[in-house]
């Protein structure tokens, strides 16, 4: 594929990425758990020839700390229930061919072992279409869930995914890919001289290795990342080969595009093995007068108190409905939660002049990314001035509901993307290393 043409992955938010979506009347609710839904929504993006499925994870019901004190507890969204992702990508698997299968896994709370063999056996089991969102945990309420009283703060933890990712990448370079001759006439199955010990000992972590697992088929799965605060932004550009990220406006696109590459030469990396998808919410039809019709009854469907719960977790320890809904956002201080998505609404509010009520509905409309309302032509358009002014290398595409508005996308926004040559018409490749056009990463241990 030209290393001109677009890369897109599809944000598996279901049942919707918009608040009110599940509320839909073309909705289907149960796409949250619905394994047969999955499969056939993961049919319909190969079909379309995009480069990947990406699952979001959270380990707690969001908001659910409430109910520790006796508070009425209403939910934000429709999201609360979902498939834990790495293994529904397992299950994904066997069911696609050329696909890639990207799932969340945290560093706050979990471990690098389990990691490293959860997704190297990803990795073995789609012959090579597996990739890591690595993320540190947002929401408060994980801590309680994994034996802690509170969240750790926003620079602990990434302390902790620094070290966290060094240990997984690590573990992945356990064994060359010569280790296993598996040799029936001398009875040699493992070569201990392609073998290699890890014995890490660092501040959060010891771990000795090996990964009991061979090495994986595309070296290591690819790492995504999603942090665009300052720390987020420097473990991404040293480690991250996607970076899924939020930006609603052409300048802001080409200004995070331009620093993370650069933080990525530093790094010692090149620049063009780090693809950058800033998240699309795509709202289409036939016509811009269909699509906005559609918009329309999705933003009726939302319901204010819905919306300021959405805004709420962004606002640290501030008490946002103590203030006029209708008065201007208040100044925040810093979230402990998603920092970068905060100063994010916090420039459109004042840019903007936006009330804490209109704050509020964008956040419900499009979990704070650039939301996109037109005919396909409309959204093709958008696409490609950013694709062809340096915002980007494609986008992480998120939908209000499913499945007809990713139906709808690769039926009618993909064949425009394709006729301008600006998305590929076949896959070239097996892997998703292969998709996105970065090269398989070198052991640590090789020596040519």
């Amino acid at each position: 594929m030209s290393p001109r043409q677009m890369h897109l992955g599809v944000f598996f938010f279901t049942p919707g990425s918009h608040s009110a979506g599940w509320r839909h009347p073309d909705a289907v609710p149960e796409t949250d758990m619905s394994f047969a839904h999955y499969a056939a929504m993961a049919r319909t993006a190969e079909a379309g020839k995009l480069d990947c499925l990406f699952f979001q994870d959270t380990a707690a019901v969001n908001g659910s700390a409430a109910l520790d004190g006796g508070s009425p507890w209403r939910p934000a969204a429709g999201r609360q229930v979902f498939p834990e992702p790495a293994t529904l990508i397992a299950a994904l698997a066997p069911l696609t061919e050329r696909i890639g299968l990207v799932a969340t896994a945290t560093t706050t709370y979990g471990d690098p072992y389990t990691i490293a063999r959860r997704f190297g056996t990803v990795d073995h089991i789609s012959n090579g279409r597996a990739g890591w969102n690595l993320v540190t945990s947002q929401i408060e309420d994980e801590a309680g869930n994994f034996s802690h009283d509170r969240h750790a703060e926003h620079a602990d933890r990434y302390a902790r995914a620094e070290e966290f990712y060094d240990v997984v990448e690590g573990l992945w370079d356990s064994f060359d890919e010569e280790a296993f001759p598996r040799d029936k006439a001398s009875g040699q199955f493992l070569d201990p001289a392609h073998s290699h010990i890890l014995n890490h000992v660092g501040p959060h972590f010891r771990v000795r290795g090996p990964l009991n697992l061979p090495r994986c088929p595309q070296g290591r799965p690819v790492i995504a990342q999603a942090g665009s605060s300052g720390p987020g932004k420097h473990l991404a550009s040293r480690v991250a080969d996607l970076i899924f990220t939020a930006q609603s406006l052409l300048p802001e696109g080409q200004a995070f595009y331009q620093d993370v590459r650069a933080q990525a030469a530093a790094h010692g990396r090149e620049p063009d093995h780090v693809r950058i998808l800033p998240g699309l919410m795509i709202i289409t039809g036939e016509t811009e007068a269909a699509a906005q019709a559609t918009y329309a009854q999705l933003q009726a469907l939302t319901d204010d108190a819905t919306a300021m719960r959405l805004l709420a977790r962004l606002c640290g320890d501030l008490d946002i409905h103590s203030f006029p809904i209708d008065g201007p956002l208040p100044e925040l201080p810093p979230s402990n939660a998603a920092r970068a998505r905060q100063e994010h609404i916090v420039a459109k509010a004042k840019r903007e002049g936006l009330s804490i009520r209109q704050v509020a509905r964008y956040m419900a409309a499009s979990l704070g990314h650039h939301l996109v309302v037109g005919s396909p032509v409309q959204v093709a358009d958008v696409m490609q001035e950013w694709y062809e002014n340096g915002a980007c290398d494609g986008f992480m595409l998120l939908f209000p509901f499913y499945p007809s508005p990713l139906d709808d996308f690769v039926a009618h926004v993909v064949p425009e993307l394709q006729r301008r040559g600006l998305f590929r018409t076949a896959y070239t490749g097996t892997t998703l290393r292969e998709h996105l056009g970065i090269p398989v990463p070198r052991s640590r241990y090789a020596t040519e």
